[in-house]
């Protein structure tokens, strides 16, 4: 499983802004050799209802990644399938998870995690993080994105144009009996069907125009 060496463990942390609506920076960076990237790295807090992307390009062609754990010790996968939207009167998010996945492991574990996208930017980075397993080694010192804390415990790239913090709510294994397009189960050769997660948006972190 990914370890960040102690010369890059975060020492800052984004503030968790419930009442996220004041645009403010968030230095996110703490490493001497980062220090240069600082200005780049600053997010402003946003509310959920101010995200203005397209959510069919984000996540279907941009890609996100799916990362829960901790700091100390966390995972993250390439994700195209998902949404956004509205469930008991929270502003929600609908992630999906193979068993198989070593981030699965994780998901399961802890109660936040964190949406992450690229604004179609570090394409290579995903695919590796798409298509690698951290099961296998650490798969994020090969794309070159930089982990960082998220309060109270959650993980995100510094990288990132936009991030969504959030707390599971829900969970239910799709079942392959309520598929009513018979082509949907080509999906799944090996029948490892995907948990969905419904987690609540509690924050949104968008990177500063430069």
């Amino acid at each position: 499983m990914p370890r960040m060496p102690p010369a890059l463990q975060p020492k800052l942390y984004f503030p968790l802004d419930l009442n996220a609506g004041t645009n403010h920076a968030i230095i996110n960076l703490i490493p001497k050799q980062y220090e240069v990237n600082m200005k780049k790295g600053n997010f402003l807090t946003i509310k959920p209802e101010q995200i203005n992307d397209n959510t069919f390009k984000i996540i279907g062609g941009d890609w996100m990644l799916i990362t829960a754990g901790n700091e100390n010790s966390f995972n993250t996968m390439t994700a195209s399938w998902g949404g956004l939207g509205i469930l008991w009167h929270k502003k929600a998010s609908f992630s999906f998870v193979r068993p198989t996945r070593y981030t699965y492991e994780f998901m399961e574990k802890d109660d936040l995690f964190t949406l992450t996208f690229f604004g179609g930017k570090h394409k290579d980075a995903l695919n590796i993080l798409g298509s690698k397993s951290g099961r296998d080694g650490d798969k994020i010192s090969e794309t070159g994105l930089t982990p960082v804390s998220v309060e109270p415990g959650a993980v995100t790239f510094q990288e990132a144009e936009l991030v969504l913090l959030c707390k599971k709510l829900y969970f239910q294994d799709l079942d392959p009996k309520h598929f009513l397009d018979p082509e949907l189960d080509s999906h799944y050769p090996e029948k490892d069907y995907h948990r969905m997660y419904v987690g609540e948006v509690i924050s949104v972190f968008k990177k500063m125009d430069n």
